[in-house]
């Protein structure tokens, strides 16, 4: 049989083919547009999220027996705030992830509500990107569109409920919306009475390997497909990209270097950071995990490579950062181009050269951003040891880990083993393998990662290296104090 993962990401849908046996058959990617209407917004039309699934999949499927196909199942960016009226219509452009225009909401519920009972209720405390600080800025800054809401949901939840006719949500990135308590699996009533919010807006919640239903039968005629496709309840991107990296079960760890960056890390139970620098939330798997996430990772280097350099040579940039210039770069960057989250939750904090003299070249500039990315990530590793949470190996995946460099920096910046999965196709393999669960043919998350997941290459951090990155890591973590003032006066 045949199975269909798909990546809702940020900048475009990637959509894949795979069979029993994790063989990927084919690839298919639809790019959308992002909207950005003021400085640190940005939303989306979900329209142009279906239209992209709507001509992606019959793409995928050309040449194939799309009588084969089993299932689907979606990993999608979290956080983003989807409402529908009463008619079905999206009343608004999506409000996303890395969309910082709730600063006033975020500390009212941090301050005033208090951090101690957000963490009561839901386990994490209030960030810009979640989702309901977004559903208190439309109270007080769009009461005729709040008011028209009758539907709640996130991205990849709109994809399923126009596949399915279910509105459904899953653990894992329900966990990120501030309205679901992750202990306990369900709605935080407390929370949704704080955000004026009626459980019987929110959507059906399901474990991310739990099938919600099948294809409507008009979607079915649309796509080509059989009425009994599962719809799998998928998966928010982090967690689906560590089902497809492999990352279940105690203690594992993957880090992944998309457009965000984040260090995810797998967990049997339920466990809270008392500081809340980093998430708590439920996994894929059935069980729990702590996350950290940064909002701008892969995006920066993209950003000085198209946007400052104008140029689409990755690799030529990096040529001229030889083995011996690692750790040992005169030029700091800090790599909040869309403000932060973990661990320092500051939407005022920006992206920031330091050290600069006049005989900065462009691979200084290339190299530091690499640098800043990885110290930042680094920044989340040491909350994680606080913890008392010893990390030896990490998988790591996305269009960034694809650098042998940048992989090579990561390992000795952070010190750890960084193991390279032969098949890397982040939350689209995720949700692919969670609609294998979702039909029978595996019987759990663990059974389906342990027969497909396979370590083809290690990046071993090297000691005298690792030692210069620590000395220049311990220079780097005084630059954002020395700048936080700065940064709050600027904005």
């Amino acid at each position: 049989m045949l199975y269909i993962g798909i990546d809702l990401g940020t900048s475009a849908a990637k959509l894949l083919m795979m069979d029993e046996s994790g063989q990927i058959l084919n690839i298919v990617s639809r790019e959308y547009p992002l909207e950005f209407p003021h400085p640190g917004w940005s939303q989306q039309r979900p329209e142009d999220w279906l239209d992209a699934v709507m001509d992606g999949i019959p793409a995928l499927l050309e040449g194939f027996d799309r009588s084969q196909v089993a299932g689907i199942g979606v990993g999608g960016q979290m956080h983003g705030l989807v409402v529908l009226d009463a008619e079905d219509n999206v009343i608004r452009p999506a409000i996303l992830w890395n969309d910082g225009r709730t600063a006033k909401e975020v500390d009212y519920l941090n301050n005033i509500v208090g951090k101690d009972r957000l963490s009561q209720y839901t386990a994490n405390i209030a960030f810009a990107g979640f989702t309901a600080p977004k559903l208190l800025w439309m109270k007080a800054n769009e009461p005729e569109n709040l008011a028209k809401i009758r539907k709640i949901m996130l991205p990849k939840d709109y994809i399923n409920y126009k596949l399915s006719g279910v509105h459904c949500t899953d653990v894992s990135d329900a966990s990120g919306m501030l309205l679901f308590d992750v202990e306990h699996k369900c709605w935080s009533k407390e929370m949704l009475d704080i955000c004026g919010v009626d459980e019987s807006q929110m959507a059906q919640i399901f474990e991310s390997y739990e099938p919600v239903g099948t294809l409507l039968p008009e979607m079915a005629k649309k796509l080509g497909l059989p009425e009994t496709v599962v719809i799998a309840a998928g998966a928010g991107d982090n967690a689906a990209a560590a089902v497809g990296t492999g990352t279940v079960g105690d203690g594992a760890c993957n880090l992944s270097l998309g457009t965000s960056g984040t260090l995810f890390i797998s967990s049997e139970r339920f466990g809270v950071d008392p500081q809340n620098a980093l998430h708590s939330f439920a996994h894929a798997d059935g069980h729990y995990h702590l996350m950290a996430c940064m909002l701008s990772a892969a995006s920066c280097n993209k950003w000085l490579m198209e946007d400052i350099f104008r140029t689409g040579d990755y690799n030529a940039e990096q040529a001229p950062i030889t083995r011996d210039r690692l750790g040992n770069n005169h030029v700091f960057f800090l790599p909040y181009l869309m403000g932060e989250r973990s661990p320092i939750n500051d939407t005022n904090a920006r992206g920031t050269f330091l050290g600069m003299t006049m005989d900065t070249r462009r691979a200084d500039l290339t190299q530091a951003v690499l640098e800043g990315v990885a110290f930042a990530i680094r920044d989340s590793l040491e909350v994680a040891k606080k913890l008392g949470i010893h990390i030896e190996r990490s998988k790591i995946c996305g269009g960034g880990a694809k650098s042998p460099l940048w992989r090579e920096i990561f390992a000795n910046v952070l010190n750890i083993r960084l193991d390279i999965p032969e098949t890397e196709q982040g939350p689209g393999m995720g949700g692919a393998m969670l609609a294998m669960v979702a039909c029978g043919a595996y019987s759990s998350v663990e059974e389906v990662c342990a027969r497909l997941v396979h370590v083809v290459d290690t990046v071993e951090p090297d000691p005298e290296l690792a030692a210069r990155y620590e000395a220049r890591y311990q220079q780097f973590r005084k630059i954002y104090p020395a700048c936080k003032s700065l940064f709050s006066e600027l904005a």
